[in-house]
C-alpha cells in the first residue's frame, strides 16, 4: 500500500497556482513528477502525491523545481481565475478514475506526437545534412573538375611546345645534314678530280717515255726511272663466311649427350601437348581456359598452396582426363594425396609419372627425383621401409648432393635396423 503525502502548501493569484511539496529524506527525480491539465502525481515509492487540480492548467509552460527537501510547482491557468481549492471535491470514484484514465491516455498520445514529431524533425535533419553533403560533394567534384580541366590545359601547352621544339630541332637537322651533305659531295668531286687529274699525269708521261724508247732503246736517263710506276698488288675482295652451330634443347653437349633419348623425350612432351583424352559431352559447358590442362594444373597448385588439397585434387583428376600424357599432372596429384593420406593413390601416381618421364633426361631429374620421394614417402607411411629405402636410394642417384634426401635415408635404414631387432 502506497503512503500518501497529504502535507502541501499552496497559494494562487489570477493566473497561476503555486504549490510547495514537502519531500525532505526522499530522493526524487523528474521521472518521479507526472502533469496533466487536471492531474498531478508525485510517485516516489512508497510515498505517493496526487492531486486532480480544480481547473485545467497549461501543463506545457507549468514548471517544477527541486530543491531544499521541496518541490515547488507553478502551474498556469488556461483561464484567469481564482480556485476555490487546489483539487475538485465532492467528486466520485468513478470520476476520478475516469479523470486519471483520461490523463493518462493524453499523456501518451502527447508522448506518442512528441515522438512523431522528434521523428519528422530528424528525418528533415538527416535530409538537410544529405542536401548539405550533396552540395559539398558537387562542390569537390567541381573543384577537382577545374583542376584536371587546368592540369589538360597545362598538358596540352607543353605538348604542343614540344612539338614545336622537336619540329624546330627536326628543321636545324634537316639543315644540318643538308649542308654535311653538300660538304660530303664537294669532297667527292674535289677526290674525283684529284683522281682525273693524277690518271692524265701518268698517261703523258707514259707518251714522252714511249716517244724517248721509240727514238732509241738504249737511251736511259733519271727522269725516266722516277716515272715509272710503282706496281702494288690488288685488294682482297669482300665475302661472307656462314657458320652453323648444332641446334641444342638440353644443357649439355652433344658429344656428351644421349641423343636418342632426348630426342625420344622432346617427341613425348610434344606429342603430351598436342594430346587430348578426353572428348566427352559433359566438358561442352566448360569456359575455353578451363579446357586447357596447363591451366586446371596452375589453378590445383594454387590450391595445394592454400591448403584446398580436395579442390586441387579436382582440378588435377580434370587435367588428366583432357590430357593423360602430362607426368606433372599424377606427380602433383600424388602430394595432394600424401596430405589427404591417401596412401595408395599416391604410390599409383607416382608410379605413372615415373612411367611418363621415361627415358631419364637432364630436364627431367627435377620431376624423377619428387616422384621417387613421394612413392618412398607413401611407402613408408605405410611401413614399408625397405620399398621406401629402395625409392629413396633411387633419388639420391639423380641428386646425390641432396642433404634432405640422405638424411630420410639414413632415417629410414634405422627404422628398418630397429625392425629387425625387434623381429
Amino acid at each position: 500500500m502506497p503512503v500518501w503525502l497529504r502535507e502541501y502548501s499552496w497559494r494562487q493569484s489570477p493566473s497561476a497556482v503555486y504549490l510547495s511539496l514537502p519531500v525532505r529524506g526522499l530522493r526524487v527525480t523528474p521521472d518521479s513528477i507526472f502533469c496533466t491539465e487536471q492531474y498531478l502525481k508525485v510517485s516516489i515509492p512508497p510515498f505517493l502525491f496526487e492531486a486532480i487540480l480544480y481547473a485545467p492548467i497549461d501543463d506545457t509552460n507549468s514548471t517544477a523545481k527541486i530543491g531544499n527537501g521541496n518541490i515547488f510547482f507553478t502551474l498556469y491557468k488556461k483561464e484567469a481565475a481564482m480556485w476555490d481549492s487546489l483539487t475538485l471535491e465532492n467528486a466520485t470514484k468513478e470520476k476520478l478514475q475516469c479523470l486519471r484514465e483520461n490523463a493518462v491516455l493524453k499523456a501518451h498520445e502527447r508522448a506518442k506526437e512528441e515522438t512523431e514529431a522528434k521523428k519528422v524533425t530528424k528525418q528533415e535533419h538527416k535530409k538537410y545534412a544529405l542536401e548539405a553533403t550533396m552540395k559539398l560533394e558537387e562542390a569537390e567534384r567541381k573543384r577537382i573538375e577545374d583542376l584536371k580541366e587546368k592540369e589538360r590545359q597545362k598538358v596540352t601547352k607543353e605538348l604542343e611546345l614540344w612539338k614545336k621544339q622537336q619540329q624546330d630541332a627536326e628543321k636545324q637537322r634537316r639543315a644540318q645534314k643538308e649542308v654535311e651533305l653538300h660538304q660530303q659531295v664537294e669532297q667527292l668531286k674535289e677526290k674525283k678530280k684529284e683522281k682525273i687529274d693524277k690518271a692524265r699525269i701518268p698517261s703523258e708521261v707514259t707518251s714522252k717515255t714511249r716517244l724517248k724508247t721509240a727514238r732509241g732503246h738504249g737511251s736511259h736517263t733519271v727522269f725516266s726511272e722516277n716515272l715509272k710506276e710503282e706496281q702494288l698488288p690488288a685488294p682482297r675482295s669482300a665475302a661472307t663466311i656462314k657458320i652453323n652451330f648444332t641446334s641444342r634443347v638440353f644443357p649439355t653437349a652433344l658429344r656428351e649427350s644421349r641423343v636418342a633419348e632426348e630426342e625420344e623425350w622432346l617427341r613425348k612432351q610434344a606429342e603430351a601437348r598436342r594430346t587430348i583424352s578426353a572428348d566427352l559431352s559433359e566438358l561442352e559447358d566448360l569456359k575455353e581456359e578451363e579446357k586447357n590442362p596447363d591451366w586446371l594444373k596452375d589453378k590445383g597448385n594454387k590450391m595445394f598452396a592454400t591448403g584446398d588439397y580436395l579442390g586441387a585434387v579436382n582440378a588435377y583428376n580434370l587435367a588428366v582426363r583432357l590430357n593423360n600424357k602430362l607426368p606433372l599432372l599424377y606427380l602433383n596429384r600424388a602430394a595432394c594425396h600424401l596430405k589427404l593420406r591417401n596412401l595408395h593413390k599416391a604410390i599409383e601416381d607416382s608410379s605413372k609419372a615415373l612411367e611418363l618421364l621415361r627415358p631419364p633426361v637432364p630436364d627431367n631429374e627435377n620431376a624423377r627425383v619428387k616422384a621417387y620421394v613421394r612413392r618412398g614417402t607413401a611407402f613408408c607411411q605405410l611401413e614399408l621401409y625397405i620399398e621406401g629405402l629402395q625409392d629413396y636410394e633411387a633419388a639420391l642417384k639423380i641428386d646425390p648432393n641432396n642433404k634432405i634426401i640422405e638424411e630420410d635415408a639414413e632415417k629410414i635404414r634405422h627404422l628398418i635396423q630397429g625392425t629387425t631387432q625387434d623381429s
